[in-house]
């Protein structure tokens, strides 16, 4: 399938780290991909590039045994190098046209925002294929970056963007009562981007296919 067509019919994506210390990456991607993950990204600055490239060979073996998408975090270069579908651009990243001009047309594209404007000017650029909105809650994966809470979520929601979109940031499927993930579908968001939800999960397949199910009902 085309990469940007999976990408409209994605709806539960996973960043995660290298998983050296666990020792169990390839069993772990096996695992949440048969769970219902649609988008996986290896997201690890402790990486060199070295290490990096030889651990993106193993995502995309694995994801394409699922047909799933992989992506590349913040680093067009090693994005081009190991042939990634998916490369991935915050704020403070490569414009998207900076991008494309190392990497053309072929990847997707997406890119993170944390304001009304930002995420309107990814709606707007037609060289971004998709866009996350948050950090909704604050995130030890993100320190220092302050929660923008579910407003802004309802106020992106409520343009209707023809980009898809996801939202991020603290999101879980725990608890009793409304969870955050309850909080995030009312709000209008209909995708989700997850870390520990699922990398901190006792059963990861499990809670990949719960958050999925969520996310398709």
């Amino acid at each position: 399938m085309d990469p940007r067509t999976r990408l409209a019919d994605a709806r539960l994506y996973l960043c995660t780290d290298a998983r050296e210390a666990e020792g169990d990456l390839e069993a772990f991607l096996h695992r949440v991909l048969s769970g219902g993950v649609d988008v996986v990204q290896l997201r690890d600055k402790t990486l060199d590039a070295a290490r990096e490239l030889e651990l993106h060979a193993l995502v995309a073996r694995v994801a394409a045994e699922h047909g799933a998408l992989w992506a590349v975090n913040d680093r067009a270069d090693i994005a081009g190098l190991a042939g990634a579908p998916v490369v991935h651009m915050g704020q403070d990243d490569l414009a998207p046209g900076d991008v494309r001009t190392l990497l053309g047309e072929v990847p997707v594209l997406g890119r993170s925002t944390h304001a009304f404007g930002e995420a309107m000017a990814a709606e707007a650029d037609a060289r971004v294929d998709y866009f996350c909105v948050g950090p909704l809650w604050a995130t030890p994966t993100k320190p220092g970056r302050p929660a923008v809470g579910l407003d802004l979520l309802r106020e992106v929601a409520a343009t209707g963007p023809a980009t898809p979109w996801f939202a991020i940031g603290g999101i879980d499927d725990d608890g009793p009562g409304p969870t955050r993930l309850d909080q995030v579908l009312e709000a209008g968001a209909t995708r989700v981007v997850v870390v520990r939800a699922i990398t901190r999960a006792d059963d990861p397949e499990k809670a990949a296919a719960n958050l999925r199910r969520r996310l398709t009902t």
